[in-house]
């Protein structure tokens, strides 16, 4: 999936506005994921991202690691990527759910199931729920 699309889904699915909003919930939701789980699954994910997307979950990897695989819970993520993205927390939950939708379609195979995987079973309905389930 191109830069483009991967963003166009994601302003389609959030009912955000603008493309910049589109960007700026990609990038603190990915941001937000590359802090969270391991590093060689961080750049796992990457590899398989445009450049521009990429970015985003390598962050913290190119920075020497600072923070991958940083334990935290779903109240965190949900508050980094509020913060990041300027939005409330409730936004911020369902702007990470359409984001990981999208990724889960721009990757290839079991990648973001060996993601989901890894994190804790609160922050597993982040990517079960998409854009449209029901978070459990």
């Amino acid at each position: 999936m191109r830069h483009d699309e991967f963003i166009g889904a994601v302003q389609h699915r959030a009912r955000l506005s603008s493309r910049g909003q589109a960007e700026g919930v990609t990038r603190a939701t990915l941001e937000t994921l590359g802090e969270r789980i391991p590093e060689p699954q961080a750049e796992h994910l990457a590899a398989q991202l445009p450049r521009e997307i990429a970015v985003s979950l390598r962050r913290t990897i190119t920075m020497g690691g600072a923070g991958s695989g940083e334990r935290f819970d779903l109240d965190e993520f949900t508050h980094r990527v509020a913060r990041r993205a300027g939005v409330d927390p409730p936004k911020a939950v369902y702007d990470a759910r359409v984001v990981l939708e999208v990724l889960g379609e721009a990757t290839q195979g079991e990648t973001l199931h060996r993601v989901r995987d890894s994190l804790p079973e609160e922050m597993r309905g982040l990517i079960d729920s998409g854009s449209s389930g029901r978070m459990t």
